[in-house]
């Protein structure tokens, strides 16, 4: 397990209420899962999951619980991420931390997408 970052439990109360902790995480089995199918996007862009996660430009509301879909542009590059995080919530598992699921570069037709047909719970202004 890696600590990446911590998370403004301000924002990501729009997605689940009873946050635990502000740590985020990833695994080595979900370092694996994200190289496997995504592994230039492991490679070239890994570094900026920390900015993803604490600068979020759009939280969009995912179909599992305790969970966001967070959209972000990286501003030194133009590119556009999606990242799939999970929280850890106050019922859940003591062990649980909150942690990277999956995240992966998209184009411009995929992020316009989810904007239009997604509900946004949070837009950074």
């Amino acid at each position: 397990m890696h600590l990446l970052c911590k998370i403004d439990k301000a924002i990501y109360s729009l997605v689940e209420r009873e946050i635990q902790s502000s740590d985020v995480v990833i695994t080595d089995e979900r370092i694996e899962h994200i190289k496997e199918r995504h592994p230039q996007d492991y490679e070239r862009f890994m570094r900026y999951i920390p900015q993803i996660i604490q600068e979020p430009d759009y939280i969009i509301a995912a179909s599992k619980p305790h969970t966001a879909v967070i959209l972000k542009m990286i501003e030194e590059n133009g590119e556009r991420f999606k990242a799939i995080l999970r929280l850890k919530v106050e019922k859940g598992p003591s062990h649980y931390r909150h942690s990277i699921i999956s995240f992966w570069r998209i184009g411009d037709a995929t992020w316009k997408k989810i904007l239009r047909n997604k509900v946004i719970l949070y837009r950074r202004e």
